[in-house]
Parts: C-alpha cells; sequence; structure tokens
C-alpha cells in the first residue's frame, strides 16, 4: 500500500477551548474586600520568599497623554499578563482612566485559562495593599482613617480598610459628591485635605499630578500610603517630606524609578539601603516601623504579584461555583 502524500493527509484539530471571562462585577463580587486583603499579603510574602516570580513592568508610551503597561507574573501553576492603561484625561471622554485585560495561563503547559477585567482587579488590590501597609507599618493603636482621592481606586482604598477594621474616617476629594459619596457609604465624614491628614493612617490616590502632603503635614506617629505615583513625573508628596519619613516600598526599581520615591532618590536625598520592600517586612528580612513618633511613608507603584493574587482568588470562587463568568471560545 502506498503511502498517503503529506498534503493529502488530514491532521485532527485539537478541540477548541472555552474560557470563563470574568467582566467588572464578576471581578469584584468574587473575592471580598477582607480576602483580598489576606490574598494580597499572602502574595508579597510569596513573591519576597522566591516562590512567585515577575519580571519589570513594560511602559509603552501613547502621546499625547497616556500609557499601556504589560506585566507579567507567575505562581501557585498560574501565569498571569496584565495588559492596562493610565490615560488621565479619559474622564472628559467619558471614558475610565485605567482599562485592560488580564490573561490567566497554565504555568504547566501554556493552555489559556481565563480572561478578567483589569481595571476592577487593579482597583480592589490597590484598595488591598493600603490596608496591608496599614496593618503592618502603622502604629499598634492606630485606628482613624483620612483618605485624600475619593475616585474608583480610593473608594476600595476605603472598603478595604473598614473591612479589616480601620475607621473612622474623613474622606476628601476635589469633587464634594465623590467624597460625600464615599463618607455616606462607610458611614465616615466628608472634610477638608487638612481634616483627612489629621488621622492616624492617610491613604493618598490621587493623579499625582502636583504633592498634596507637604512637610508642614508631617507629625509624629503618622502612617502614609502614596497610590497615586505610579509612573515617572507623579508625585504625591514633596520631595523633602519623603526624606523625612521611614520610607518602605512595593518594589525598590519601580519605586525609585518611577514612583514616589524618584524625586528623592534623584536629588540624593534617599539611598536604596534606606527603603525597605513590604514584603521583606513581612517575613522578618527587613524592619518595619521604628517607633510609635516615626512617620512611615508607603510607597506603591502597583505590582504583578498583587494581580495574582488575587486572580487566584476569582478563579477559586469560580470553581466553587461561587463566582459567576461569561466564557468565550478560542
Amino acid at each position: 500500500m502506498s503511502p498517503i502524500p503529506a498534503h493529502e493527509r488530514r491532521v485532527s484539530s485539537p478541540p477548541v477551548p472555552e474560557i470563563p471571562v470574568f467582566d467588572h462585577d464578576a471581578v469584584l463580587a468574587a473575592v471580598p474586600p477582607a480576602e483580598a486583603v489576606e490574598r494580597v499579603r499572602d502574595g508579597f510574602v510569596r513573591y519576597a520568599s522566591g516562590e512567585w516570580f515577575m519580571p519589570p513592568k513594560v511602559y509603552l508610551d501613547s502621546p499625547p497623554g497616556g500609557d499601556f503597561r504589560a506585566m507579567p507574573a507567575r505562581g501557585e501553576g498560574l501565569a498571569i499578563l496584565k495588559w492596562v492603561t493610565s490615560f488621565p484625561t479619559n474622564p472628559d471622554r467619558g471614558l475610565p482612566v485605567v482599562m485592560g485585560l488580564i490573561c490567566a495561563s497554565s504555568a504547566q503547559d501554556g493552555r489559556p485559562l481565563a480572561l478578567l477585567d483589569a481595571r476592577a482587579v487593579t482597583a480592589l488590590r490597590t484598595g488591598a495593599v493600603a490596608a496591608v501597609a496599614a496593618q503592618e507599618l502603622a502604629r499598634e493603636d492606630a485606628a482613624s482613617v483620612g483618605i485624600i482621592g475619593c475616585g474608583l481606586h480610593g473608594a476600595w482604598v476605603g472598603r478595604c480598610l473598614a473591612a479589616v477594621e480601620y475607621g473612622p474616617g474623613v474622606c476628601f476629594d476635589p469633587d464634594p459628591d465623590a467624597a460625600g459619596a464615599l463618607a455616606g457609604e462607610l458611614g465616615w465624614e466628608a472634610g477638608t485635605r487638612e481634616d483627612a491628614l489629621d488621622r492616624d493612617i492617610v491613604t493618598c490616590v490621587t493623579p499625582g499630578a502636583q504633592p498634596v502632603v507637604g512637610v508642614a503635614d508631617l507629625r509624629p506617629g503618622l502612617h502614609l500610603s502614596m497610590l497615586g505615583a505610579d509612573g515617572p513625573g507623579k508625585a504625591e508628596a514633596e520631595v523633602e517630606a519623603v526624606s523625612r519619613c521611614a520610607v518602605f516600598c512595593d518594589e525598590w526599581e519601580q519605586a525609585s524609578h518611577g514612583g514616589e520615591l524618584t524625586g528623592a532618590v534623584e536629588g540624593g536625598l534617599l539611598r536604596r539601603e534606606q527603603v525597605a520592600e513590604l514584603g521583606a517586612v513581612l517575613i522578618g528580612a527587613a524592619g518595619g516601623r521604628p517607633d510609635d513618633d516615626s512617620v512611615t511613608l508607603f510607597d506603591s507603584t502597583g505590582l504583578a504579584i498583587q494581580d495574582l493574587a488575587l486572580v487566584l482568588g476569582v478563579l477559586e470562587s469560580h470553581r466553587a461555583g461561587v463566582a459567576g463568568a461569561a466564557s468565550v471560545c478560542l
């Protein structure tokens, strides 16, 4: 019998995979704030311990007013790639500043496993990291909260801090309706920037276009979390104010080149040995708050391992039949 010519052979195609797709509401329904805090804490620990892996974030500028960010990470048998935007003028167009997708794949064989709304994951993990930082770096008796910036991310900061029993708080935003809405939801109060800065734990979640914290705002025992300066040219605190704090960050390379610490580093006021990463504090490889009178400042630039921690939570919730999802065939 003659062999079948190669061009006539039929090659069976593998079945078309169907994967779940989690939209904005599905993501936020899958992982409650208190659980998000614990999962993000665990992500920091696993990354600092060398169990999870994360290459540097890649920026792709998109002039005149935005950028794209590619953020990969791997851990717990999962590999993710977050493709997310920052277009600060988008609200003028009726669009969110942050949009994008997270693709989750099997780290064993590369199979695509899920797609998730990056905006929702980003908002939830931003709130969660502020709560983890407060738990580790604020005074033990700290309770009251000040939030400066009450947009999407500021709202989730408030929800996550309230979920781990911080509060009451003061909400400030240039838009009084935004501050009032968040304060009403949490049972807190709306106030001035100065009112917010007078609390034990202050989190800034502004666009980072200009500082909202100066040297005159620092006082013994204060804890600051700076979440808005997530790229070059942004800052929420004056350089001298940063240099007067006990400083912590999520990841040194990002924070020193495109975060709240950049100005102080470039000005020679802050050196690597003066800054501890939050993950190192969590595993006991670095010290935390020096004393009750210190002013601690945590700079969060946003890490893919935080996203990975929440993606794992969403997928676990889905497997348990708790989180609903649409589906798509690839």
